[in-house]
């Protein structure tokens, strides 16, 4: 894809699909689904499926997540995180299945040593043929701390601080051996030239490190690094340093200026090209009235209070009440029950945020206060407690939904959540997959071997080979 300037978007066969893994589901309750994945036990042969079932989709990359601790809570918040296997350790498992399909792990900079990591995904990157990409991440779980030796988790600034700081040095660690490094001639009995063998010699406060790497460099010369975030600092290092940005995005009307203006930051740097992917849920039925049915009972199996898990360790009643939708609506609402139906006067007199949140559990499920799917409290308490790009609808409306935003918000493409494995993801590889590639939008498979080759991202020049030729 060549980048003209930060406003145009170019769209035939360009889009960018991943699969985002989350073994037990992405929907808080999509475990409970009938017939679902629901036991991490299961968790090797599942990982395996869905990698191949991707692959033969022909989806850019399959995106292994992480979390550094765990507890009671995890199981109503995020119950993918309560248990599951480490992410390097996965897509090294995948090198293995899989041939075409890229493999990214998230690390965690604030507790990652830059030498072990460059390392283990310069190995990893060779191991897979130059399929590895590295999602590099600051944490914002207090509890990672002392399951590192820490008192505590470091602050906003600081953690950002060591995020960039581990990213040069990954870089100059990887690019130790240059093109000529590796002489291995046995006639002349000259395994290495040492001119060509670099140190890294990175001076850092959270990273420093001597090198050189005792790994080759990466087929892909660097790891594509992705970041996710829309903070101020995390804006600055996706322009900075990241080849591909994963963010949330606002409605559409908006996020045409949000992602001009990462490309345009970036290139301000001097920056190649920058790929900006964000995540969509889709909930998909054969027709729209059967997507709303499965939707409504992901919304029902959404522990809420009162119901059976109220009082159990970990449950944030406070969080899951109807309580906790005052302050979104703005009027108080404890005298409803949560599968009372939102009477249309009441919903009148929302404010902004709660009229908001009237809309999305239209948009989400047809349902509206006084219609023929009348609104329920409890719709509107589930909906608010599920941040995702959330898109309900037959393989069409899903499609219509991701050609939009690539072509109006100016994404390259999307990071794809899937409610529960099992069914739901085969619909999008087998129905939407296809659908887009008949449209132009998804090229019809792979076109290249490694990582980069998916993304359309240039290998890197060698750091000290470069300053080199500036010399």
């Amino acid at each position: 894809m060549t980048i003209h300037d930060a406003s145009t978007t170019q769209t035939s066969g360009t889009m960018v699909l991943g699969a985002m893994f989350r073994a037990v589901g992405a929907y808080p309750s999509g475990w409970r689904y009938p017939g679902a994945h629901h036991d991490p036990r299961d968790d090797t042969e599942v990982i395996k499926a869905t990698a191949l079932e991707a692959e033969r989709a022909g989806l850019d990359y399959i995106f292994f997540g992480d979390w550094l601790a765990t507890g009671p809570d995890l199981e109503f918040r995020d119950p993918y995180l309560a248990a599951r296997i480490e992410p390097l350790s996965a897509v090294a498992f995948l090198a293995g299945v899989t041939s075409r399909i890229g493999l990214i792990a998230t690390v965690n900079a604030t507790y990652s040593d830059a030498y072990t990591l460059a390392r283990i995904s310069a190995s990893v990157d060779r191991l897979s043929g130059g399929r590895l990409g590295l999602n590099i991440v600051t944490g914002a779980e207090p509890r990672a701390a002392a399951n590192h030796g820490r008192e505590a988790h470091w602050g906003n600034e600081q953690r950002y601080d060591s995020a960039e700081e581990l990213i040069d040095a990954l870089r100059l660690l990887w690019d130790s051996w240059g093109e000529g490094a590796l002489v291995a001639d046995q006639a002349s009995g000259v395994y290495l030239d040492p001119a060509r063998l670099h140190q890294a010699d990175f001076v850092g406060r959270h990273h420093p490190v001597a090198g050189p790497l005792n790994v080759l460099r990466p087929l892909q010369g660097h790891v594509p690094v992705v970041h996710a975030g829309t903070s101020e600092r995390s804006r600055a290092l996706v322009q900075s340093r990241a080849d591909v940005a994963l963010v949330g995005l606002g409605p559409l009307a908006s996020a045409r200026q949000a992602t001009d203006a990462l490309r345009v930051g970036a290139a301000a740097q001097g920056r190649g090209p920058l790929r900006i992917v964000t995540p969509v849920l889709p909930i998909l039925g054969d027709t729209l009235e059967d997507a709303w049915s499965i939707h409504d009972t992901l919304l029902s199996l959404v522990s809420v209070s009162p119901g059976p898990s109220d009082g159990r360790e970990g449950f944030d009643s406070a969080r899951r009440s109807l309580a906790a939708l005052e302050d979104v609506v703005g009027l108080p609402v404890g005298r409803f029950g949560l599968d009372d139906d939102v009477d249309p006067e009441v919903a009148a007199r929302f404010n902004d945020a709660g009229a908001r949140l009237v809309d999305l559990a239209a948009q989400r499920s047809g349902r509206t206060p006084g219609g023929s799917r009348p609104v329920r409290w409890r719709d509107l308490l589930v909906n608010h407690l599920v941040p995702y790009a959330v898109v309900v609808g037959t393989v069409e409306t899903v499609a219509n939904h991701l050609q939009n935003w690539h072509q109006l918000g100016g994404v390259d493409g999307f990071n794809i959540l899937t409610p529960y494995l099992g069914e739901q993801f085969e619909r999008f590889t087998r129905g939407v997959v296809p659908l887009l590639k008949a449209r132009g939008l998804f090229r019809p498979y792979y076109t290249g071997t490694t990582l980069r080759d998916h993304l359309r991202l240039p290998v890197p020049e060698n750091l000290f080979e470069a300053r080199v030729a500036a010399l």
